[in-house]
């Protein structure tokens, strides 16, 4: 075991108190429930108490257990002693020239683990807020355009750690009560500064889906955050079993990462499809619950100069899609370090658009924001990585010894 292992380790443990508590944040209904009962509340008071505790979280937007008025003391202070509801940690905040901001949150150790880091941004535009939030840390995909699939897979994410993340950007931007919009910052003029969410930052939403569907279950909950189904929107490279299941149990929207149109190049830049093939994911989406005119499916296509913009792509795309009803959104590039991909010319990329809107689908060129902060779609990466084996017991070790200090 290597000393400045042990010392890197020992160090971690004797500067941070390592908070045990679970915390309420993220659980069902149910899940809060349980946890009520935990502390001793009597079976006909939970249904009253989880309503109380859902509107402080939820509607109040509040961090700690003190700032719930209408909880008795004791209750609070039960609470208090066996869970926590405190959100993550900001490391950095960064402001794009556009608006965007993007936050680098640390989440505190599980087990034996580290403290982990996810980045979430946030994407104003005119009449609403869309919040990109992660739901790994890291990526197990290794898709070859993307920024994010160069870091290993940490860990999954919970529940709690994904609804943190919305819950610390609706504070930041003043969008609970009480709560105030930084000097300066580009929101919506009218409504909610968080608006819309999609499940596009860091990891594969369908390798953690249990996490996923419960975090996305709060979101909609309409006594709480209450957001349409029609606004959260889940995006996955191509889990194929598991695209209809979340569909029934969230009814969220869904985004495909499609990027390519036949499975040789594909394979190739989203590795995935080796396991499910186009037409198994075809096949999946026309599946989709409640799939419609109104409810379209997103295909996501970013734009590789002399990989896949050609006109014959174009042509392919559309009939691949045929008969789904979908919306393509045309990604531009967003060159990160170390790529080799290029984007392809803005020439090529209206001329593809032009095509495809002439079929008949809505083919809207995304804009490229936040690119000076390297918060454009790909290009998230937070620096945690999988903690060793001999790191880890190293750790073990300094938690023994300092008992939890």
């Amino acid at each position: 075991m290597r000393d400045d292992t042990v010392r890197a380790a020992l160090s971690a443990a004797q500067t941070a108190r390592v908070d045990e508590r679970p915390s309420l944040v993220g659980l069902t209904r149910e899940g809060l429930g349980d946890a009520l009962r935990e502390i001793g509340v009597p079976d006909r008071q939970i249904r009253m108490r989880v309503s109380q505790l859902w509107h402080w979280l939820y509607v109040r937007g509040v961090g700690e257990f003190a700032a719930m008025s209408n909880v008795s003391k004791d209750l609070k202070t039960a609470l208090a002693e066996r869970f926590t509801i405190a959100g993550p940690e900001i490391v950095e905040e960064q402001v794009s020239a556009d608006g965007t901001r993007k936050w680098l949150l640390r989440f505190p150790p599980r087990g034996a683990g580290r403290p982990v880091e996810v980045e979430t941004v946030y994407i104003p535009e005119e009449g609403r807020g869309t919040l990109c939030v992660s739901s790994q840390v890291g990526c197990t995909l290794t898709c070859t355009f993307c920024h994010t699939g160069t870091q290993r897979l940490v860990r999954n994410l919970t529940a709690g750690e994904i609804v943190a993340q919305v819950l610390l950007a609706r504070r930041r931007l003043g969008d609970f009560p009480d709560a105030d919009t930084p000097q300066g910052a580009i929101v919506p003029a009218e409504g909610r500064k968080v608006s819309n969410i999609v499940m596009m930052g860091m990891g594969e939403p369908l390798y953690n889906y249990d996490h996923v569907r419960d975090a996305i279950k709060v979101f909609t909950d309409g006594e709480g955050l209450s957001l349409s189904k029609r606004r959260v929107t889940l995006s996955t490279s191509g889990v194929v079993p598991k695209i209809v299941p979340i569909g029934e149990e969230t009814g969220a929207m869904l985004a495909i990462s499609l990027h390519a149109v036949n499975d040789e190049l594909r394979d190739v830049l989203v590795p995935i499809n080796r396991k499910y093939p186009l037409a198994d994911l075809l096949d999946a989406c026309r599946a989709y619950p409640g799939l419609s005119n109104a409810r379209r499916i997103t295909f996501e296509y970013v734009m590789l100069k002399g990989v896949n913009d050609s006109m014959a792509d174009a042509k392919e795309l559309v009939r691949l899609l045929r008969g789904i009803p979908a919306k393509i959104n045309l990604i531009p590039f967003n060159k990160w370090p170390g790529s080799d991909y290029e984007c392809s010319d803005w020439d090529q990329i209206e001329k593809f658009a032009d095509f495809i809107n002439a079929q008949g689908y809505a083919s809207p060129i995304r804009t490229p924001r936040g690119q000076d902060i390297l918060a454009a779609c790909g290009q998230l990466k937070s620096e945690s990585e999988r903690m060793k084996k001999t790191e880890r017991l190293a750790y073990e070790a300094a938690m023994i010894a300092g008992h939890g200090d």
